[in-house]
């Protein structure tokens, strides 16, 4: 792929990422979060469902598939997006942009508790410089607010969501595994919209619209773009690109709520920016698995 195209595709998807968290902070002032994000994710799944029937991906065939799937949703949709948002209620879009993008330094930690994987010095050497930019991020102290937790809870999430991905995804074809993880997570998410909050919905002319960016640009698109994304270039390098996701959920924070940026979090942001960087960029010869462990972080 021309070198062009490849930056700009990646600073497009990683832009859409990093948007949803100031947009969606103006969403949540319209719409309660989780209902927010059981529209988002609902109507993202139907379109992208539609889509892979249209082109004729291949389906599971099995229960055991399906149920793969629903997992995966529950993990990568309902709690990392339900956790995000609702942590969005009470810290700056910017803090739960860094501190949710922690999630490949949790997968190192988790994979190598779990899966046995075995890392590199230079992995583990990004894994503590990203905790310590989270302990920056949060101003150096230990009285975190609520918000706080939920974004840390939204990371490990995450991370959970990946390895489910790793171990039991690959016989999925990744089309279909996305469009209707997110159509299942976004069920979920309605259904814990009904159960534990108080359910808000105001509908204006930008409810609607942010609605529907936060389905169409910051969903479908953004993941169509990423996946197209690991499939032209090397997955261990191009997943380390995700380092600019927080970046522009930083810098969206200031352009569309005028969040101060304090130095105590650009120092952390800076911190889990190179931590991530570590953990993901391959040189030559990439470690055994640690590719297929961070390509969906």
């Amino acid at each position: 792929m021309n070198k062009f195209l490849f930056g700009f595709l990646v600073i497009v998807t990683t832009a859409l990422m990093g948007s949803s968290f100031a947009v969606g902070k103006i969403g949540i002032t319209y719409i309660s979060p989780l209902l927010l994000n059981a529209f988002r994710f609902i109507i993202a799944g139907i379109i992208m469902a539609i889509a892979v029937l249209y082109i004729k991906k291949p389906h599971p065939q099995s229960m055991k598939d399906w149920f793969i799937i629903l997992l995966i949703g529950l993990f990568q949709t309902t709690g990392v997006m339900g956790f995000i948002f609702v942590s969005l209620r009470t810290i700056p879009a910017s803090e739960s942009s860094i501190l949710a993008f922690m999630n490949p330094l949790l997968v190192v930690v988790f994979s190598s508790i779990f899966l046995r994987i075995r890392y590199k010095r230079r992995q583990w050497i990004g894994v503590c410089l990203g905790f310590v930019g989270v302990f920056f991020t949060l101003g150096g102290q230990v009285n975190v607010q609520v918000g706080t937790i939920l974004s840390l809870l939204a990371a490990v999430s995450w991370a959970i969501a990946t390895l489910l991905i790793n171990t039991f995804g690959k016989r999925l074809n990744v089309w279909v595994l996305t469009g209707y993880q997110m159509l299942f997570g976004g069920l979920f998410l309605l259904l814990f919209s009904f159960l534990f909050e108080d359910q808000r919905l105001v509908i204006t002319a930008e409810s609607v619209g942010i609605t529907l960016w936060l389905s169409i640009m910051a969903s479908v698109v953004q993941f169509t773009i990423w996946f197209y994304l690991l499939q032209k270039g090397d997955p261990g390098k191009t997943s380390a690109f995700l380092f600019l996701a927080p970046f522009f959920g930083v810098l969206f924070g200031w352009l569309l709520l005028g969040e101060k940026l304090h130095v105590y979090t650009v120092i952390g942001g800076i911190l889990i920016i190179i931590g991530i960087f570590l953990v993901n960029w391959t040189r030559k010869k990439p470690a055994a698995g640690m590719d297929d462990a961070v390509m969906n972080a």
